[in-house]
């Protein structure tokens, strides 16, 4: 996006893509340590009800392109921390590579400007808000079924409430999105960031048959109200910016 008026480094932006990338690599080993993702993920029946809960290996019977498939899903590991924390320790780490790309990805483009906007600590307390509260919607609509013992994990609900705040303060300001086939295209924040949520309001609330693949989407729509409900709150004693002129743009990227 257009970051010409940025007046601050984003020195709090970068730490939080830092320490994503340091718990997935180091911690997570890529991924592939199981023990540890399972032992400090977000399990919305342990966040209801305040107690840690240990299962056996099981079988699960999901939906993929190919039809219905057997898998087999490993049991929930003691938690040595209170469960309450976890919310806190989910939010640093991800599920694949491609899980975690995308969120830094997002993060690194809109996460600078609401940095700037709040400053340092304000911008750090209302990440982690966010980030909080789109996991306890996630726990809301999570507590029957499988889901209720199913892990969550990822930076995805902080990250919403970023894109919340950034459509409240940044509307107008210039994205360059990349439209396969047709190469790159500039376009309102409001249009690149109003695209992303109408997709996860749809997928979220299964308008068109989704609704599910292991995407907590409920946790993608709270943090994004959050976001955008908290942000002027936050605003407060600070003041706004006026968005970039459009004029020359092209000629100063």
């Amino acid at each position: 996006d257009d970051n010409r008026d940025r007046l601050s480094f984003p020195i709090v932006n970068i730490v939080l893509i830092g320490l994503n990338i340091l718990v997935f690599v180091a911690f997570q080993q890529l991924a592939t340590n199981d023990n540890f993702t399972l032992t400090y993920s977000a399990v919305p029946a342990e966040i209801a009800s305040g107690e840690d809960k240990v299962t056996e290996d099981r079988e699960r019977v999901i939906q993929t392109p190919q039809g219905r498939v057997r898998v087999q899903v490993p049991g929930l590991q003691k938690t040595p921390i209170h469960v309450y924390l976890t919310i806190f320790t989910a939010m640093f780490m991800h599920g694949s590579l491609a899980h975690i790309a995308g969120n830094m990805w997002f993060l690194w483009i809109f996460g600078d400007n609401i940095e700037d906007d709040l400053g340092r600590l304000r911008y750090t307390i209302f990440y982690l808000l966010c980030g909080v509260l789109a996991t306890l919607a996630h726990v809301f609509v999570s507590l029957s079924g499988d889901s209720a013992l199913t892990p969550s994990l990822g930076a995805s609900g902080a990250i919403s409430g970023v894109l919340g705040a950034y459509l409240v303060l940044h509307a107008h300001r210039r994205v360059t999105v990349i439209i396969l086939r047709f190469g790159t295209m500039d376009v309102p924040g409001f249009v690149a960031v109003g695209i992303w949520f109408l997709f996860q309001l749809v997928e979220g609330l299964g308008l068109l048959g989704g609704g599910g693949g292991g995407v907590a989407y409920m946790a993608h729509i709270g943090g994004f109200i959050a976001g955008a409900a908290l942000i002027l709150p936050f605003m407060l004693g600070r003041p706004r910016k006026d968005p970039p002129s459009t004029t020359g743009m092209d000629d100063e990227r």
